[in-house]
């Protein structure tokens, strides 16, 4: 796909739908992401026991429809009918299964906003139906792109990584299990530096923080740092033979997002996910452990022998 997108949105109850929308529409805006635009979106349907669901999808909207001008439709469907690729944008990752399993037939590409699933037996239900249709399938959370960690990544003068210590904020989201919600943006950090291939984790928690212990299968260990007390700055200590480096991120303007959607944009245009199934379902299954073991208090393997 060369020439210019057109775009879908699905589940219009996240800040992330205005934030791509601009990125997308103004080129005079620092970070402007050319090469589509929006041509249609569904709200969806909010979920019930979920406020910031259902307090927010009528603002976003209104502001999607007079703000971007983008035409609102009354299905998921009408949206996979009229756009060469569809961003499944719901702020509820229990949705996410049911909505992709609508547009899926269509075999559009698709980018899915964190958290992808909320269990790995559904993630990886929706990787089976994305290889049935053929469809290229792509989710991550923004803060695997923020501009800081991905330079320190690409530096042509550094060591293997044996190691890395992430944090920032881990709040909660009720009836949302566990560290779905927020812990997913520092595990996709984590992830982006390590690399899969985690075989266990161990938590230790209390009521201001979290410490989550991976260790990955050739003996490197990846750890997360969680606060709900105190600072909620994102960063990480990258660990190598000689050096250790500090990763800063800077949550300011719009470069969190623009990195993101530029890789999104990159996965439509090429139908090449910038993020591979496995890595994806194995992000889900390290929360998932790391939620069983904040409750037991016990090393949790992610993919038990046998």
């Amino acid at each position: 796909m060369s020439h210019s997108l057109k775009l879908g949105m699905i589940g219009l109850d996240t800040s992330h739908a205005p934030e791509f929308a601009a990125l997308l529409s103004d080129s005079l805006l620092p970070g402007h992401v050319p090469g589509g635009s929006i041509v249609a979106a569904y709200p969806g349907e909010p979920s019930a026991d979920l406020a910031v669901s259902y307090g927010r999808v009528e603002r976003i909207t209104d502001e999607l429809k007079h703000r971007f001008g983008v035409p609102i439709v009354d299905s998921a469907e009408a949206v996979a009918e009229q756009c060469d690729a569809v961003m499944i944008l719901s702020v509820d990752g229990r949705v996410h299964l049911e909505l992709f399993k609508r547009i899926a037939p269509y075999g559009k590409p698709v980018f899915i906003d964190k958290p992808f699933a909320v269990s790995s037996s559904e993630a990886a239900e929706m990787f089976e139906i994305a290889a049935r249709y053929q469809v290229p399938l792509m989710s991550c959370s923004s803060l695997r792109y923020t501009d800081e960690l991905v330079a320190e990544l690409q530096r042509d003068d550094t060591e293997a990584i044996l190691g890395a210590d992430c944090y920032g904020p881990i709040e909660f989201e009720p009836p949302l299990p566990g560290y779905y919600w927020y812990g997913i943006h520092t595990v996709e950090m984590l992830y982006r530096i390590m690399g899969k291939g985690c075989v266990s984790v161990t938590v230790t928690s209390n009521e201001g923080y979290d410490c989550m212990v991976g260790v990955w299968q050739d003996g490197r260990i990846g750890t997360v740092r969680g606060n709900r007390q105190g600072n909620w700055q994102y960063g990480a200590l990258i660990h190598r033979q000689s050096t250790a480096s500090l990763v800063d991120i800077r949550l300011e303007g719009n470069s969190i997002y623009a990195g993101l959607l530029s890789r999104i944009m990159h996965s439509f245009q090429t139908g090449k996910p910038d993020v591979e199934a496995e890595e994806t379902i194995e992000i889900i299954r390290f929360l998932e452990c790391a939620n069983e073991s904040r409750q037991s208090g016990a090393t949790v393997k992610l993919f038990p022998e046998g």
